[in-house]
């Protein structure tokens, strides 16, 4: 298993005034677009411990990254308790199964005021774990499945602990945050950092409203957000209505037939254009209607794809965003046989994704290069590749036999696979 080291996030782009008003909407606004009344965090040390029973073994090693970071680069007072009763942010593992017997949507999750799973289920239907209802923070509890892949488990402890101390909202026009449900960034952004040293400045406190923390917060930027002033703005577009929230919603969630995925996604394709909503969320949007396309309406996928990286090529920043849209127009060029183009695609995207430190992704590149090289008449320099692949796989994938089925899945599409095997 390979691992990453030290991340090193981009520099953001947004000015001071964009940061401000993401810092508000992330503040005052949870998820669900229910307005909070109240500004709250952490007004003391935040002690993390661990518990539940078979915790992931690079658990340990993740958690400890990730305080580390919040430290140095967000200035937070968050370390490991020295025991479970001084503890004021717990962290537990239980198997997938159970947690989403409660949470079906969820593949991980936080509240506030417990903690343990089991005091969770006890006042899960309270007032207790209601956000809305806290002056300040004083407890909260992380819930991750102890049964999924390592960057899964590090995904949730990035994104989840963030939000236990810090923004509780997430706004698909934050193209470089963790705070936004498109997914594509999976550890903790320059953008992020900025956002949670800005929560945790001297000049806030609990039970400000979004007016006072306004007013204040031009101020506090200054010195959170230096050098930051001017430059050129990201392009955010209008306010997305919550017609092309609900279609992305019905087009990404559980419960829904292909066929309403498929026309949900033109649904937001069409919103995002009509409204204005900029590149990013019109290229998530083609770049959804993509994914749901592929194995329903083939002939929607590939121009989908087209249009979304051009869409996010005019936003500077969007690097990782694009490589995803790259994986799947490799995928294309391979079933086409074009190798040379696979690993052009493929190696414009390497040096985005290892800075993502997305390691599913990059075995996933890593595995159409290898079969790229093997078009190309390269088998020795495949094979190393193809090597390579397995190291990062086993900390995006896990299990040894999803790896497996991604190899298998991946070799089928070029036709020179297809070819030997018959499978036309």
């Amino acid at each position: 298993m390979k691992a990453f080291g030290t991340a090193s996030p981009a520099p953001t782009r947004r000015t001071r005034a964009q940061l401000a008003a993401d810092f508000l909407d992330l503040s005052f606004l949870m998820e669900n677009g229910r307005a909070l009344q109240r500004f709250t965090r952490f007004e003391g040390p935040i002690r993390v411990a661990v518990a539940g029973a078979n915790t992931p073994p690079t658990l340990s090693r993740d958690l400890s990254s990730l305080l580390g970071r919040m430290r140095r680069e967000a200035g937070i007072d968050i370390a490991p308790a020295h025991s479970f009763e001084a503890a004021n942010l717990i962290v537990e593992t239980l198997p997938r199964r159970q947690l989403q017997r409660y949470v079906p949507q969820a593949a991980c999750f936080v509240v506030p005021n417990v903690g343990s799973w089991r005091e969770f289920v006890r006042n899960r239907r309270s007032r207790l774990v209601d956000w809305s209802t806290l002056s300040t923070r004083t407890s909260a509890a992380v819930f991750i499945p102890n049964d999924v892949s390592p960057q899964e488990v590090r995904d949730c402890l990035h994104e989840e602990i963030a939000q236990a101390v810090g923004p509780l909202n997430d706004l698909y026009r934050l193209n470089d945050s963790i705070f936004n449900d498109d997914n594509f960034h999976m550890v903790l952004t320059q953008f992020d950092m900025i956002m949670l040293r800005t929560a945790y400045a001297p000049e806030l406190q609990s039970g400000m409203t979004r007016q006072q923390v306004a007013a204040i917060l031009p101020g506090v930027l200054a010195r959170t957000a230096p050098g930051r002033s001017g430059g050129r703005s990201v392009q955010t577009g209008q306010v997305a209505p919550r017609a092309w929230v609900d279609a992305i919603e019905t087009a990404l969630g559980p419960g829904t037939s292909s066929r309403r995925r498929v026309n949900a996604a033109q649904r937001a394709v069409q919103i995002a254009q009509s409204s204005n909503l900029g590149p990013v969320r019109e290229g998530f949007s083609f770049y959804a209607l993509g994914r749901l396309s592929l194995g329903q309406q083939a002939e929607l996928a590939l121009p989908a794809f087209v249009t979304a990286g051009q869409l996010y090529s005019q936003v500077p920043g969007t690097e990782i965003h694009r490589a995803h849209v790259a994986v799947q127009l490799a995928a294309f060029a391979l079933s086409t046989g074009n190798g040379n183009a696979a690993l052009r695609l493929v190696d414009d995207s390497l040096p985005a994704v290892t800075a993502a430190q997305n390691a599913s992704l990059l075995a996933t590149l890593l595995m159409m290069k290898a079969e790229a090289l093997t078009l190309e008449g390269r088998p020795a320099e495949a094979q190393a590749v193809r090597l390579d692949s397995l190291g990062w796989a086993r900390y995006g994938f896990g299990d040894a036999g999803e790896i497996r089925a991604r190899l298998v899945e991946i070799a089928s599409v070029s036709p020179e696979r297809r070819d030997t095997t018959g499978d036309r």
